[in-house]
């Protein structure tokens, strides 16, 4: 699947300089068409988000500080935490057999329940998840999450916020030579997360991906 660039068209310059963008389907134009105000929303999270020296050399769990900044001011506008959970009811109907007497039908039902993936901020009808430094199957669950939301028609098109790898791990060693930060690149980054999205794995979800890195780092 092509990879498009209306983010070149629909992020402020300002911003263009201080991340990186990926997009499938034209995300960027589709979340600010569609969902005006929310992409307002975003672009000034990303205006106040600093990347700090902490981010780097510090060591983070599975929810890093970093991810619950961001994730804060998200909450600040509204957006919360959210799942999607699947139920199927099945309907067994054995019809009655007159020449025997019978005259109603019996039913049989059984419901099935599917637990879905969570998404880290959902609001309106956009899904966003924040992907700092997590194991890279994050991204699987979050592209396969997207591509069931907008095949059930509740979201126009999802945003995730993930990262760079090796301008961040240079950067990283620059400030703390000692640091482990970024050193593995089997977590979640750009560079694993752009051919899933070249694939289509989010099916015809639009999907905007919005990567911190280097030029992100306020010193």
């Amino acid at each position: 699947m092509e990879l498009t660039k209306s983010f070149e068209s629909q992020v402020p310059a300002a911003l263009l300089d201080r991340y990186e963008f990926r997009e499938v389907r034209n995300g960027a134009a589709v979340i600010a068409s569609t969902n005006p105000d929310l992409w307002s929303e975003v672009l000034e999270v990303l205006r106040r988000f600093r990347l700090e020296k902490s981010d780097l050399t510090d060591q983070g769990g599975n929810k890093s500080d970093l991810a619950a900044r961001i994730d804060r001011h998200f909450r600040e506008f509204g957006w919360r935490e959210s799942r999607v959970d699947t139920l199927i009811e099945l309907a067994l109907k054995v019809m009655p057999y007159g020449k025997a007497g019978e005259s109603q039908v019996t039913e049989i039902k059984s419901v099935v329940q599917n637990r879905g993936y969570k998404v880290d901020n959902f609001k309106g009808r956009l899904a966003l998840d924040v992907e700092w430094n997590a194991k890279d199957g994050n991204l699987d669950r979050d592209l396969s999450a997207y591509r069931a939301l907008y095949d059930f028609a509740l979201i126009d098109a999802a945003i995730l916020i993930t990262r760079t790898q090796d301008d961040l791990r240079r950067l990283a060693l620059h400030l703390d030579p000692a640091s482990t930060q970024l050193k593995t690149t089997t977590t979640t980054n750009l560079a694993k997360l752009e051919p899933r999205l070249a694939r289509g794995d989010a099916g015809g979800c639009p999907v905007l991906a919005i990567a911190i890195s280097s030029k992100t780092f306020c010193d």
